[in-house]
């Protein structure tokens, strides 16, 4: 049952990602903890699928599962090496996110502008307070 609680997963995830931009398949991909953490894991250098399958704890073709939805969206590479399949991260992937990202970078400098600002006047305000309660 879980074998194929898997496929249909898969399935389901190919139906839905035909037609998607890549930011979409990306973003898409990224949804998943697992995903996530192997591209984390990957930041740090090319990896294995059997690394990959010893340090998650995983079976090795659910690995490569998130393997093949993270390769179609372009956030990883796969190549060979004799019969080892080395997976690295893919820069043009991760460009797709960054850059629309980059759209709403004005509003995080914002959003932190506004919250320093916010905690300085909180912290001089306290000190007033503290300044009046001793005199």
């Amino acid at each position: 049952m879980f074998r194929f609680q898997k496929y249909i997963d898969y399935s389901l995830y190919r139906y839905y990602t035909i037609g998607m931009t890549n930011l979409e398949t990306s973003l898409t991909a990224l949804s998943n903890p697992t995903r996530r953490a192997i591209v984390a894991r990957l930041s740090r250098g090319e990896a294995t699928v059997n690394e990959l399958v010893a340090q998650f704890e995983l079976s090795q073709p659910t690995i490569t599962v998130h393997l093949n939805v993270l390769e179609k969206a372009e956030l990883i590479t796969r190549g060979r090496v004799g019969q080892t399949r080395p997976c690295a991260l893919n820069p043009k992937g991760l460009r797709v996110i960054a850059e629309w990202l980059r759209d709403y970078e004005h509003f995080w400098e914002g959003a932190v502008d506004r919250f320093t600002a916010h905690v300085e006047e909180i912290a001089k305000q306290e000190k007033q307070n503290d300044q009046n309660a001793k005199a």
